[in-house]
């Protein structure tokens, strides 16, 4: 488990922890050295790699990760991009590190996006004027230049940006991990915490407050030097479980790998995403039959087997629309007489 920018670990998880590489040189030789002797170790062990990095800063983690896959002439090392905050991109990287003993490789490559949806990471910041890594709008960017004014800007599980108003920021929280829950806190330069700490650490209701130095890219982050970063994650025991349980995959077509998502995240494999099965709907009662209707479906079958012995039931005529009984047989016709035998008359004619 490798996470490829100046992000130091935030010890949360003790000795798990994933290995860090800074990139940092004059020339991508330099800069991706490090790197490339620590993949070739773990390939040549039947190992494979899972190389995490934040998207905000990605041009040297992605030619770093492009050179170890052509200078080793193998698919086994695996590109990650992850859009968090600097401190919650370390905590989930070392919670990757501790899982990866457990699970396939394929697995901890899709595990990342399923972690960050069950923490709370974000900042406390006095202005978003600068802030370019979550979306903000007009109203916000003016409204930074006001004094007095807070904002929350979140970016797990979901991106958002919002004003404390009435120093009541449980508004706007959009997510609570399961309890019991910790919070790690990352103050940088000399931000004021008093309003942190008096009014959103009562608002999470957190157990435990775990303080932290500064993370090196924070600033570059969240676009100012004066913010408070937070993580609040859970503290269960199922609490790294449930993402694993929640996550749905499948073997790639091509390497074998586990895969959830489009693409295999090692040999690049389209892939089927595997779907749920829908529940079926609940057969809905018929509704019963109008006066005058004939309810829908086809008519009853008659009855199947010998008829009762006994006189047939009476048949009763039927009945004429508008009616009131049954129809009345049609008069007969009269007869006409009977023929004439015998001679016919003389004819006299009249005077």
């Amino acid at each position: 488990m490798a996470l490829l920018a100046d992000i130091p670990s935030t010890g949360h998880l003790g000795d798990a922890q994933a290995r860090r590489f800074s990139l940092g040189g004059d020339n991508l030789a330099v800069q991706a050295s490090e790197f490339i002797d620590f993949a070739a170790h773990h390939i040549t062990q039947g190992r494979k790699v899972v190389a995490l990095y934040p998207t905000w800063r990605s041009s040297r983690a992605e030619r770093a990760i492009r050179f170890a896959r052509g200078a080793l002439r193998t698919d086994h090392v695996a590109a990650v991009p992850m859009d968090l905050s600097p401190l919650a991109l370390s905590l989930l990287a070392d919670q990757l590190a501790y899982l990866a003993p457990y699970l396939p490789a394929g697995l901890i490559a899709e595990l990342g996006d399923e972690l960050a949806a069950h923490v709370l990471a974000g900042g406390w910041l006095r202005s978003v004027a600068n802030l370019s890594t979550i979306p903000i709008t007009v109203k916000q960017h003016m409204g930074s230049f006001a004094p007095g004014v807070v904002f929350l800007a979140f970016c797990a599980p979901v991106k958002r940006v919002g004003r404390v108003k009435k120093s009541n920021p449980s508004a706007n929280i959009p997510f609570r991990p399961m309890n019991p829950t910790q919070i790690l806190v990352s103050t940088g330069g000399d931000a004021d915490r008093a309003a942190f700490d008096g009014q959103f650490l009562p608002a999470v209701g957190a157990t435990a407050v775990r303080d932290l130095p500064e993370q090196p890219l924070g600033p570059a982050y969240w676009g100012s030097a004066k913010y408070v970063e937070f993580v609040v994650l859970s503290a269960h025991p199922d609490a790294l479980t449930n993402p694993v349980r929640a996550l749905r995959s499948t073997a790639c077509l091509w390497c074998r790998d586990r895969v959830a998502g489009a693409r295999c995240r090692f040999c690049g494999a389209a892939n089927q995403t595997p779907i749920r099965r829908q529940p079926r709907p609940p057969a809905s009662p018929s509704a019963p039959a109008q006066p005058g209707r004939h309810p829908q479906g086809p008519p009853p079958s008659p009855p199947s087997g010998p008829r009762p012995a006994g006189p047939p039931p009476p048949v009763t005529p039927p009945i004429a629309p508008g009616a009131g009984g049954p129809l009345r047989p049609p008069r007969p016709l009269p007869q006409s007489p009977p023929p004439r035998t015998g001679p016919l008359p003389e004819y006299r004619p009249t005077r």
